[in-house]
């Protein structure tokens, strides 16, 4: 397995510490707190090793940043266990206090009623430049004190549909795509629902806040903006794979007092496979001059 895809399986991959309770590493993935996608993974992986049915729906709320040097403790209240659905209420817990809350609700797959709307027309994933060929070309606009970690390699791979230059955004269009995977295969012994449910969650938080910031004309590296998730749902609809090319789709819908709110679609070989919605923060402030 490509040493990347290792450690993104080895970071949802928690320790059982005792019935119900888990401890998970945390890793500095965007900077001085820790990656939402990350909490949003190990908490979803931490109420799945308490059923053997795949999740069909998470909601979440992120209540404090977390520490990146330190680990994170999942709680997992059996809720309800049953014939259809099984429900977990899951509490992520540093340093003495609960930094995120999520409900995660599982059913096993059933036939019925099917429809989904078209998948929207993109260029294919392999015609488009991956994310780091991109930053090769806006290296000129990286300062240098953050260049090494903005060029550092991502556990996933990225091919955006509509790149922008973050360090100059201009006012566009309130909606994004990129394509995802990871960038191996996943071993056959660990290559189970839960884990591809869980990187899709990891995958679900890269840069769905930032489409409500896009009309605008500011990036998440604006001086000027707070930015922070404040909740997450995803819906999962159908069995999907993330070592394959899968299309994430996004838009937003209203930015408001110091909010946006923003939804997404994730297809996979036409199959429309998840739906995100996430409500970000996006607080202007003042900027100190000298």
């Amino acid at each position: 397995m490509n040493a990347l895809t290792q450690e993104l399986v080895e970071l949802l991959s928690l320790e059982k510490i005792e019935e119900n309770i888990y401890r998970g590493q945390s890793r500095n993935l965007v900077g001085k707190r820790v990656f939402g996608g990350q909490v949003l993974g190990q908490a979803l992986r931490a109420a799945s090793y308490t059923t053997d049915r795949p999740a069909h729906s998470l909601h979440a709320y992120f209540l404090y940043g977390g520490d990146i040097n330190a680990p994170i403790i999942y709680e997992v209240d059996r809720i309800r266990d049953g014939k259809s659905f099984v429900s977990r209420q899951v509490r992520a817990i540093q340093h003495g206090r609960t930094i995120f809350m999520c409900m995660v609700s599982f059913a096993p797959q059933e036939e019925g009623l099917n429809y989904q709307i078209s998948e929207p027309e993109y260029p294919p994933a392999e015609s488009l430049k991956n994310e780091a060929e991109l930053i090769k070309q806006i290296i000129e606009f990286i300062p240098e004190n953050v260049r090494a970690s903005f060029t550092r390699d991502r556990h996933v791979e990225i091919r955006p549909v509509n790149p922008q230059n973050p360090f100059q955004p201009q006012p566009e269009a309130p909606s994004y795509a990129h394509y995802i995977r990871t960038h191996g295969q996943i071993a056959q012994k660990v290559d189970e629902i839960s884990l591809h449910q869980a990187i899709a969650a990891f995958y679900s938080d890269f840069t769905l806040m930032t489409t409500a910031l896009r009309p605008h004309g500011l990036s998440y590296l604006s001086p000027s903006l707070q930015c922070a998730s404040i909740d997450h749902a995803m819906y999962f609809h159908k069995p999907f794979r993330v070592d394959e090319w899968m299309l994430y789709d996004m838009d937003a819908t209203i930015s408001a007092s110091s909010r946006g709110l923003n939804f997404g679609r994730m297809w996979q070989n036409g199959e429309l496979v998840c739906s995100t919605t996430q409500e970000g923060l996006i607080r202007l402030r003042e900027i100190e001059t000298q």
